[in-house]
């Protein structure tokens, strides 16, 4: 069965790593189905009902997104709120939907990876950030594979961050293939 990849990026068009990551993912429909959650639910109104067979139809669901504020994008919260359901995602109700399923999460971090230590400027990993979600998926007894991440090169303020924040070409593509690979490997 194919992989599950949930895409919640408000701006894709103008993003560079997760359209870069979402184009490679779409050379290959026979292992990887993409779902753009702002493309298919531009109003914030999840059909929580498709979304939770849409995930029993696949073996693996990755969440792919940008860090925000230090967490995901609110409509990937929103849709986690109301696909992974009592009775569905968890429960003594035949909550049992995402147990076992590989689950694994794609970011892009913006930060420097330094940055995110704690000796570092925000004095918190990326797996500390990012602990609830494997907590989500740890109750819902999925079998998470951890993530998947790309750090930015963030400037101090005042920097010219539009050009030094782009990865280079190859950069860009070693991160694409690396993240297929992670994928892969689930």
């Amino acid at each position: 069965m194919k992989t599950l990849v949930i895409v919640t990026h408000p701006s894709i068009e103008t993003s560079v790593i997760n359209k870069r990551w979402v184009e490679e993912l779409k050379k290959y429909p026979e292992k990887y189905t993409v779902h753009e959650l702002h493309k298919v639910y531009p109003d914030g109104n999840i059909d929580a009902e498709k979304e939770q067979q849409l995930i029993e139809s696949h073996s693996n669901l990755v969440l792919q997104f940008p860090i925000y504020w230090f967490n995901c994008p609110p409509l990937l919260k929103k849709w986690l709120d109301d696909v992974f359901a009592y009775g569905w995602a968890y429960g003594s109700n035949g909550g049992d939907k995402l147990k076992n399923r590989k689950a694994a999460l794609a970011v892009s971090a913006g930060i420097k990876k330094e940055d995110y230590s704690e000796e570092g400027r925000y004095r918190y990993t990326l797996e500390h950030l990012l602990s609830p979600f494997e907590t989500t998926f740890l109750y819902c007894n999925a079998d998470y594979r951890s993530f998947f991440a790309y750090y930015g090169k963030e400037n101090e303020p005042g920097g010219n961050e539009e050009e030094e924040n782009e990865p280079g070409a190859s950069e860009l593509e070693k991160s694409a293939q690396d993240y297929l690979n992670f994928v892969d490997n689930l």
